[in-house]
């Protein structure tokens, strides 16, 4: 009996063993996912920046070239981007929480085709 009750034991020390190197590499899975999601959207942003700063600069230019004054087109362009900004704020649980929601509790509450499947 009492080498019954050791290879269960030793069977049980096992099996958690290998669910925690599991639920480990589990982990990390969904951590590299999140991590290379936040890189691209950090790439994606500042290439994003810089087309934006060059898309205000041609449209300042293509003002003043249509008989603008350079003040007058700074202002126009700032007055858009204070708008857009405004729409942004207005529409921040829209388009920003509840897609981030959506992506998180979709990477780490919904099992991957690969998880086993408990019962």
């Amino acid at each position: 009996m009492n080498e019954e009750y050791k290879r269960l034991f030793e069977e049980a020390r096992m099996f958690l063993g290998k669910e925690w190197d599991y639920s480990k590499l589990t982990v990390v899975e969904k951590l590299t996912i999140l991590l290379s999601a936040i890189a691209i959207l950090v790439v994606l942003m500042v290439l994003g920046c810089f087309a934006l700063c060059f898309l205000s600069v041609s449209v300042v230019n293509m003002l003043v070239a249509a008989g603008w004054s350079s003040w007058s087109a700074y202002l126009l362009l700032a007055g858009v981007f204070i708008a857009l900004l405004l729409l942004v704020v207005a529409l921040k649980k829209r388009l920003i929480v509840n897609p981030v929601a959506r992506y998180l509790s979709r990477l780490l509450l919904k099992p991957s085709d690969n998880e086993r499947k408990e019962f």
